[in-house]
């Protein structure tokens, strides 16, 4: 890769992202691509300081992470319909205004694409039921992927007033995490950081209880098969992990940044070689 005066920069915006495998992801991509784009980490804790400086360096497009997603949205001049639903943004593009010239930070949200695509590859959404663990961006954004494809949810959450807000905002069913275990459904996703180091050996739920569920989902991408996703492979559960999330959201990321046909294939090869243990 050449860097220079003409490189177009893009970034992920959170705390912490040295564990990010983004830049794998997206390096990768433009390189097959042989686009001169760089896409770097930055660990933010002051949002709108970064977020002007995105602004006046003219970084072209920006991933937003943990715990960033739903702040942001303070700090954009336009928001997508689509990320202005959900109530959480994870991609950033820098814009023109048509009129002005001026340079204005849009809000857009991918992740729902990334949990909705490989799920249906899996099964048909319509007329399915889905229970998701947690209440954060992530949470958000899934459960409106699956309302619009037409499946039912229920939330649950550690946090009663939190997990109430985003049904609510959702317009479907809460229950309490601690109850997870006493509902059914067609499809199981894990939309909490359990599983993910320092907590491998965590599950968001007891053992067996995956087994009730067709599908089971985790967001937790490293390691690549969590406690929870192991446990539904015993139950002879077909399972969706969260590498496939994490390509797919990154793909529609990169088609919207670029313009291009994203090199699907090419990014899913760089997660694994990045994830992967070497012998």
């Amino acid at each position: 890769m050449k860097i220079d005066g003409t490189t177009r920069l893009y970034g992920i915006i959170g705390n912490p992202v040295g564990h990010s495998l983004s830049p794998v992801m997206h390096n990768a991509a433009f390189d097959s691509l042989g686009e001169n784009r760089v896409y770097l980490p930055f660990e933010v804790e002051d949002l709108g300081a970064a977020l002007y400086g995105m602004r006046a360096l003219g970084i072209e497009g920006a991933s937003v992470t943990i715990p960033h997603k739903e702040a942001v949205l303070a700090y954009l001049d336009r928001l997508d319909p689509v990320a202005e639903k959900i109530g959480a943004v994870n991609t950033i593009r820098l814009e023109r205004s048509e009129s002005t010239q001026e340079k204005l930070l849009c809000g857009y949200n991918t992740d729902w694409l990334g949990a909705v695509r490989p799920l249906q590859e899996q099964l048909e959404l319509r007329g399915k039921s889905a229970i998701v663990l947690g209440a954060g961006g992530s949470a958000r954004a899934i459960g409106f992927g699956l309302l619009e494809a037409g499946a039912a949810l229920t939330l649950c959450s550690r946090t009663e007033s939190r997990g109430r807000a985003l049904a609510s905002a959702l317009g479907c069913d809460w229950s309490p995490l601690a109850e997870a275990e006493n509902l059914e459904g067609d499809i199981l996703i894990n939309a909490t950081s359990v599983g993910m180091s320092p907590f491998e050996d965590k599950s968001p739920v007891a053992p067996g209880v995956a087994a009730s569920y067709q599908v089971v989902m985790d967001i937790v991408y490293a390691p690549l098969t969590t406690r929870l996703l192991a446990d539904a492979q015993l139950s002879g559960c077909r399972v969706v992990g969260g590498l496939e999330m994490l390509l797919q959201q990154g793909a529609a990321q990169f088609e919207l940044w670029t313009s291009l046909k994203a090199p699907v294939d090419i990014m899913r090869r760089a997660l694994l070689e990045a994830i992967s243990p070497r012998p």
